[in-house]
């Protein structure tokens, strides 16, 4: 399965595997030291070991080449861009973090940066390093305003520590934590019904927290106006509105926004994955002066040691300058209207017993499949022909891709034929199955 764009990585050169490294060891590690787990899905997709990358592509030790439409959202603009490195080399090389007790320029900047991409009336920001930790912020500004309760919509995902996954609706990661936060409601995405309810059972003190396009559900679309009517309930009941953007946002959907699909403004809009350039870890909640009123009241209610760290601030500054200066935003809705018919022809002409459902907005594309293990033979196969994509963590049975916007004619060519072999691979193996196997 090498591609023809395969090269030997290895040896001591930058990024690669030590000399010593073997697949069999680092399992071995894994099962020490890490997660069983882990290990186990590794070796389902060969045991192989990432050691390099660079724009849309992948590079194992062993010398295969993959093109990445993973990452959960994180690669908008592939790895290592040159503008995010350069501007984060040049910050590594002096003042990579700070004391947090001086004023600290590349942290103003970066808040600048943003506050200019965001809805209007955004332009208070709280930087932290996951997703999860931009969620508790947004969590803990609406206690922080006054409302104690919080609905969250079902197969929604904003994260697993314990405020993010209370709001994040899936009996399997909720059980062995309970109890989690009091007071917290999921109903169906897209109901506004069912929100309606909630809200005006409880006028005043409900925080609605929700995606505008559900990626860990399994690309989950909303039907036409839901978003904006969310927002006119939220306000007629006195709500307060959390718009969950760490995968939507930095254009994957083909606006910088899914607020700007919309045309809406939540109360606080969480960023993150791509907001560090494919490079760095960094989230942000982004909030209007009247909501971000309590922080800014007292700057020790809600800190953290690498929040606004200059390295990461780096990372955004780049991020945002690359998205600009290549039209990533407007390459992401060229692409994916290019992408998302062409996957779902492939999909409908090769496995149609097998296909429910293809859809996505922008860069964020799901093929929904008939049962979550097909799911997840697809994307071995899809791996055995040199494309990295994702499973859907509260969609099992649908296959994610979140490719680059930096990808050529022939790496959107090597995608779509990539697709259509493994599709053709998956009805080969299951042909050959004992009747009634799985």
């Amino acid at each position: 399965m090498t591609s023809p764009q395969t090269r030997t990585v290895g040896g001591s050169g930058p990024g690669a595997a030590s000399d010593f490294d073997s697949e069999e060891e680092i399992l071995g590690l894994y099962r020490a030291h890490l997660s069983k787990g882990r290990a186990t899905v590794a070796e389902l997709f060969g045991s192989h070991m990432e050691v390099s990358s660079q724009g849309a592509w992948l590079d194992t030790s062993d010398g295969e080449r993959f093109l990445n439409c993973g990452g959960y959202g994180v690669f908008i603009m592939g790895a290592r861009h040159p503008i995010v490195m350069e501007s984060i080399e040049r910050q590594l090389h002096t003042h990579p973090v700070a004391t947090r007790i001086l004023l600290e320029p590349t942290v103003a900047r970066a808040a600048e940066a943003l506050v200019s991409v965001v809805p209007e009336g955004l332009d208070r920001i709280h930087f932290a390093v996951g997703g999860a930790e931009a969620v508790e912020t947004g969590l803990k500004l609406a206690r922080a305003n006054g409302y104690r309760r919080s609905v969250s919509m079902t197969r929604g995902y904003h994260g697993k520590s314990i405020g993010a996954l209370s709001v994040t609706a899936k009996e399997v990661y909720q059980k062995p934590f309970r109890p989690l936060l009091p007071d917290v409601t999921h109903v169906p995405f897209g109901d506004t019904e069912a929100l309606e309810a909630e809200l005006s059972a409880h006028p005043g003190e409900v925080c609605v927290i929700l995606e505008p396009v559900q990626g860990e559900g399994g690309v989950i679309i909303p039907p036409k106006g839901y978003l904006k009517r969310v927002e006119e309930l939220v306000r007629e009941h006195d709500g307060f509105l959390i718009l969950d953007e760490i995968q939507t946002g930095m254009g994957r959907l083909g606006e910088w926004w899914g607020a700007d699909l919309a045309g809406i403004t939540p109360d606080v809009l969480l960023a993150g994955k791509a907001l560090g350039g494919g490079v760095l870890p960094v989230s942000a909640a982004i909030a209007g002066r009247k909501v971000f009123r309590p922080f800014d009241k007292d700057p020790y209610i809600h800190t953290a040691t690498f929040s606004g760290a200059p390295l990461l601030m780096a990372a955004v500054q780049g991020s945002i300058r690359a998205i600009r200066e290549e039209r990533l935003v407007s390459r992401a809705s060229e692409l994916g209207a290019r992408l998302l018919p062409a996957i779902r022809e492939i999909a409908l002409g090769s496995i149609p017993e097998l296909v429910v459902d293809v859809r996505g907005e922008g860069l964020l594309i799901g093929v929904e499949l008939i049962e979550g293990g097909l799911a997840g033979e697809l994307l071995i196969e899809l791996f055995n022909h040199g494309v990295v994509a994702n499973h859907s963590m509260n969609g099992s049975s649908v296959v994610r891709f979140t490719p680059p916007a930096i990808l050529t004619d022939g790496e959107v060519t090597h995608l779509l034929d990539s697709f259509e072999l493994a599709c053709r691979d998956l009805v080969a193996k299951r042909a050959q199955m004992p009747e009634g196997g799985n």
